[in-house]
């Protein structure tokens, strides 16, 4: 029998994606867990693991084809001993019951945040027969299913599968909850559904304001639809308020001259160089989280039912890339050094300019720094990045005359502002945190200790 394979969703908001390359052709032998293929979604390019063991029968979707939805047919396989030719023909549509929802609308800041570690990105083609806790312990499901099932606090291993070779999908997960054969979550776990995003002007009521032949028309990729979409529910549905402050720079450049000084060398491709260069805004995501720590109530995020209150401080730093923009995560930021820290941010940093950064790397997080000093801009608000409830806004340092003891001086200032949730930190709350970044960063020795 011909196995589908479909494009996958390799994130929970994930609705359609473009198929940027096949790594493979019609004839070739695949095995499980072989990489068959290239997809680019929204903010990353992802390699995209075969199931099942087969033949390449037909590659239905060509390599450069965008706006792929999810759940559609890209190619087919035929099975050990079939007729390759045979199976090319008779592929057929993938499951009616795999077909995105409504849900799969659902905002990414509404999901509750990522971990620290995702599993793999679902893979492309339909599973083996397999359900519950048969064959070697692992349960296929569609990825629909999957994110059903958490919703609803359903253990999907439990679940008799009634797609393609026993593959759980969403139908099974729903009768599972509706026929009693299934605990469901309680409330506290489930999603807020969004408001929805209110609609601007019309693309003709907008370009019947300028001449023809004025202007041109650039389309929006996937990446800016979701930016624009992401930035409209966060600001009409989460009450910003925002705090600014001056902190102080000269006690860090100088550690920070210190530091880099007494870098130890290594040896690479080039020659010898330091093994790290810190940078201003290292010391501000360390900062941020060690504050973070100092003040938990203000390290949360938001649901209706209840605060989400982290253990740890995992920093987004918002990162300009072609197109658009994208918050890599350091994950546990307050118990990493200062060099690690900044070694990390330069990796994730350069592979989210190319679209290599995986869905665990920049979903998820509980605060964000968005620096933009290095521009010169001298303080501006950020919008915050849900499920977060604070996201830093950095300006740059320069010099100021301040007021110490009755006595004009020169200091290195920096403003900061914070963006808040009120629904989850208050004024009071927020001002705390910002005051315990402000020692930190005045008093850069306490971030080494």
């Amino acid at each position: 029998m011909p196995i589908n394979i479909t494009m996958p969703a390799l994130s929970p908001t994930m609705e359609e994606g473009n198929l940027a390359k096949w790594l493979v052709k019609e004839g070739d032998k695949v095995a499980p867990g072989d990489v068959i293929a290239e997809i680019e979604t929204d903010k990353a390019t992802m390699e995209v693991e075969a199931v099942d063991e087969g033949t390449v029968a037909k590659l239905v979707v060509p390599a450069g084809t965008e706006g792929v939805k999810v759940n559609a047919l890209i190619a087919i396989l035929a099975g050990e001993g079939e007729d390759v030719a045979a199976a090319a023909s008779g592929g057929g549509a993938a499951p009616k019951a795999e077909a995105p929802k409504a849900e799969a609308a659902k905002p990414e800041a509404k999901a509750e945040p990522a971990p620290a570690a995702s599993p793999k990105p679902a893979a492309a083609s339909a599973p083996k027969a397999e359900s519950g806790g048969q064959g070697d312990g692992r349960t296929f499901a569609s990825p629909l299913a999957r994110r059903v099932a958490k919703e609803a606090g359903v253990d999907v291993a439990g679940i008799k599968g009634s797609g393609p070779h026993g593959r759980v999908v969403r139908a099974d997960v729903e009768a599972a909850i509706s026929g009693g054969g299934a605990k469901a979550a309680p409330a506290a776990q489930a999603a807020p559904a969004a408001a929805p995003a209110p609609k601007g002007a019309s693309d003709e009521q907008t370009l019947k304001l300028f001449a023809e032949g004025s202007y041109e028309l650039v389309p929006h990729d996937n990446m800016r639809k979701t930016i624009a979409r992401r930035l409209v529910e966060a600001k009409t549905t989460v009450p910003h308020f925002y705090l600014t402050v001056d902190v102080e720079l000269d006690a860090l450049l100088a550690l920070r001259t210190q530091l880099n000084a007494a870098a130890p060398l290594k040896k690479t491709d080039k020659g010898e160089a330091p093994a790290y260069k810190l940078s201003v805004n290292d010391m501000v995501i360390k900062g941020l989280a060690l504050a973070l720590q100092a003040v938990p109530d203000a390290n949360v995020s938001w649901t209706d039912s209840a605060m989400v209150r982290h253990k740890h401080s995992d920093v987004g730093v918002a990162v300009s890339i072609p197109g658009g923009l994208i918050t890599p995560i350091i994950r546990q930021a307050e118990t990493k050094s200062l060099s690690a820290i900044s070694n990390e941010m330069k990796d994730l940093a350069g592979r989210a300019k190319s679209r290599k950064l995986k869905p665990e790397e920049y979903q998820g997080g509980t605060t964000a720094v968005s620096n933009l000093g290095m521009f010169g801009v001298k303080d501006f608000a950020a919008v915050i990045n849900p499920p977060h409830a604070t996201i830093l806004a950095v300006g740059a340092g320069e010099q100021r005359a301040v007021v110490k003891n009755g006595e004009i001086k020169v200091a290195n200032v920096m403003s900061v502002t914070l963006s808040t949730d009120h629904r989850a930190v208050d004024g009071a709350l927020g001002a705390e945190l910002l005051q315990a970044f402000k020692r930190l960063i005045e008093n850069p020795m306490s971030m080494l200790v």
